[in-house]
């Protein structure tokens, strides 16, 4: 029970394509399943694909055909897991028996059905949606697409001996909701990034020392190759495009903060590690960032984990 088996799947998307992309992802848990894989993780936003489009086509300009018919595209191309969108992966799941973290981009239907969220979406080993979290603050250019979610998917969840939570991308630099996690009794802590060791080289590690857990950081790849040929405006988006997008990066800090994996850089396929609990117990000894290296008569966070919504049917 000490043992858990990981897989990160450092993979592109089939970009702006929803269908293709499950396939692509489905493809990836079957074979995490086939090597004994207890969990595994797939990068924020790979499906259907992160909005690369904004900072390569101008995205801030008003009133822009481009821009809209990219952004109802990548809403057709979303999921709304009301809907079933997400049955085959759970399907799958329970089959394998395998947790899943899955970056992804939501169609919130409690918001409407029409504004986007980047969410992470966790999956247990019964196939149960187990909590949906929506970015809580978009980064940059990713607000003209992107909608702020809200602190109801700050949950963790057991796994056999661990407590796993996560967080997408740029979030993991905030201390709150990193301070909630850890609150609740996070010792595995999942990263999710679009790609990129230049965001995972740093703060994973420091997680790691900052939380004495286990970090896991997840990341996509993407080339120029990777952008289907019937993606709208793709000649636009293709004049300023660099030929690699994200380099991928993924990679695991133990509870010292010292590497399990390094940063993987542009190598598509599965990470597969093995993690022991017991290292938490033993790096938790000289600092326990919730416990015993805690003042909680000095400071105590507040965490609003109600989902919003802008109606509130009293009758139903």
């Amino acid at each position: 029970m000490n043992q858990l088996k990981v897989a990160l799947a450092q993979i592109s998307p089939v970009w702006l394509n929803r269908e293709k992309t499950l396939k692509k992802i489905e493809s990836s848990i079957s074979d995490a399943i086939k090597q004994n894989c207890e969990l595994i993780v797939f990068g924020e936003a790979l499906l259907p694909g992160y909005p690369f489009w904004i900072s390569l086509t101008n995205g801030a300009e008003w009133n822009s055909r481009i821009q809209k018919e990219l952004h109802a595209h990548y809403i057709r191309n979303s999921i709304q897991i009301e809907a079933g969108e997400l049955d085959s992966i759970c399907k799958l799941a329970k089959k394998g028996k395998i947790a899943i973290y899955l970056g992804m981009i939501e169609r919130a239907k409690n918001r409407g059905g029409h504004s986007l969220y980047c969410s992470l979406v966790y999956i247990n080993q019964l196939g149960e949606i187990k909590s949906v979290h929506r970015k809580l603050q978009p980064t940059y250019d990713e607000r003209l697409t992107w909608s702020p979610g809200d602190g109801n998917g700050l949950q963790v969840h057991p796994l056999k001996q661990f407590t796993i939570g996560g967080l997408n991308c740029w979030e993991n630099w905030m201390p709150l909701p990193r301070t909630a996690l850890y609150a609740m009794g996070e010792d595995l802590h999942v990263a999710v990034w679009p790609g990129g060791d230049h965001n995972t080289q740093d703060i994973t590690r420091f997680i790691a020392k900052e939380s004495r857990s286990f970090v896991i950081s997840v990341s996509a790849l993407m080339t120029t190759k990777d952008f289907p040929k019937d993606t709208p405006h793709l000649d636009k988006i293709l004049e300023k495009a660099p030929k690699i997008l994200e380099n991928g990066g993924s990679c695991i800090a133990g509870p010292d903060g010292e590497w399990i994996v390094s940063p993987v850089i542009n190598k598509e396929g599965l990470i597969i590690a093995t993690l022991d609990f017991n290292r938490v117990l033993e790096e938790r000894q000289n600092f326990d960032v919730v416990g015993h290296y805690s003042r909680p008569d000095v400071t105590q966070l507040i965490v609003n984990r109600q989902r919003q919504s802008i109606i509130d049917l009293k009758n139903e």
